[in-house]
């Protein structure tokens, strides 16, 4: 007698690539190095003086897209706009400005290398103002890499002066000096924006039970009449200025430019939870950590940033103290796992006393 075997239905494809992991992790390294390259692109022209108009546009995109997704039931963890969470986001919403707006200078004068490096920065910051506010601890692997980001960061420092001196840049010697003293400027001033932005928002987060898309939300929300009131103020708005900053010939090119950097801002957010819902944060930290440096090569390929030893000495360094960050969390992750059921026993055996 023949047995009829019933087969399973193979899943669409939608449903297949949805729990692709290698999908996931190229999605996320192509929204992150896409969305710094359209920066650059943006930021980095000679007469650019827009930043605040820049920012205003990217925010507006961004909460549009986050409530059209609402409207038509892709977004469901949004709730009502709620005055009380609005006013205790206030704050953070000026320091986003600042951060955005700092980075998008530092970014400006920057080339794409260094500024990758540099970012770098901010973790030790955080990871220290962590331990402060939160009692993170800092272990010695984690401090090896902290050793390694510094390192890098003067070595790309150093490369970046000589290449000035020597002529490398663009422009004459000078102005490429001043250059990098207004992008290393503008860049301490991100690593404290950013810092503070972080871990002033992981505490209003934990407090008040902020979901992930509340908090870009209310991010894009607050920050726009502050954006739009700064580049009103502070922004020449002749025509003349404004001509200069979207000439013709490129006016089209900014413009969508400007829209698909709004729209990146979603889908860092959308690939970032992907990534790490189909593989794991584990995966997803090692692949941050390896995303630098196809993100520096990018700065070398199409941004013109001067290729010396010193330059891509500091991007390897940078590259593997990445590695080592994110090992580091690794190891602490499982340390805190393998401690919690001893932590678990020991409560109970106090209740029972």
């Amino acid at each position: 007698m023949a047995v009829n075997s019933i087969s399973p239905s193979p899943k669409p494809a939608s449903a297949s690539l949805i729990s692709n992991s290698n999908a996931s992790i190229l999605a996320y390294c192509v929204a992150s190095i896409s969305m710094t390259a359209v920066n650059k692109y943006i930021f980095s022209g000679g007469s650019w003086n827009l930043t605040f108009f820049c920012l205003t546009v990217q925010s507006v995109v961004c909460l549009a897209a986050v409530l059209i997704g609402k409207r038509f039931g892709m977004v469901t963890t949004l709730g009502a706009y709620d005055s009380l969470k609005a006013r205790k986001w206030l704050p953070l919403s000026v320091l986003l400005v600042g951060m955005i707006y700092s980075g998008a200078k530092s970014l400006q004068y920057l080339s794409v290398p260094v500024y990758t490096i540099f970012k770098n920065l901010t973790i030790i910051v955080i990871a220290y103002g962590e331990n402060v506010f939160f009692g993170t601890k800092v272990s010695r692997l984690i401090l090896a890499s902290f050793g390694l980001m510094v390192l890098s960061s003067v070595i790309a420092a150093w490369a970046d002066i000589q290449a000035a001196i020597n002529g490398l840049h663009s422009v004459d010697t000078s102005a490429a000096t001043a250059q990098l003293a207004a992008g290393y400027t503008w860049m301490g001033i991100n690593v404290f924006c950013t810092s503070a932005f972080l871990i002033g928002s992981r505490k209003v987060m934990k407090a008040f039970n902020f979901s992930d898309v509340d908090t870009m939300f209310y991010n894009n929300l607050l920050s726009i009449p502050v954006l739009v009131l700064a580049s009103l103020f502070l922004e020449d708005w002749s025509s003349e200025n404004v001509t200069r900053n979207f000439p013709p010939e490129t006016r089209t090119v900014l413009i969508i430019s400007m829209i698909y950097s709004g729209l990146g801002t979603i889908s860092i957010s959308y690939t970032t939870a992907w990534c790490i819902r189909v593989t794991s944060s584990t995966t997803y930290s090692m692949v941050g950590a390896l995303n630098k440096l196809p993100l520096a090569v990018t700065g070398f390929l199409f941004f013109g940033a001067p290729v010396t030893l010193g330059s891509v000495s500091a991007v390897f360094i940078a590259f593997v103290s990445g590695i080592v960050y994110a090992w580091a969390k690794v190891v602490q992750s499982e340390k805190a796992k393998l401690a919690l059921p001893t932590t678990n026993m020991t409560a109970e055996k106090d209740m029972k006393i």
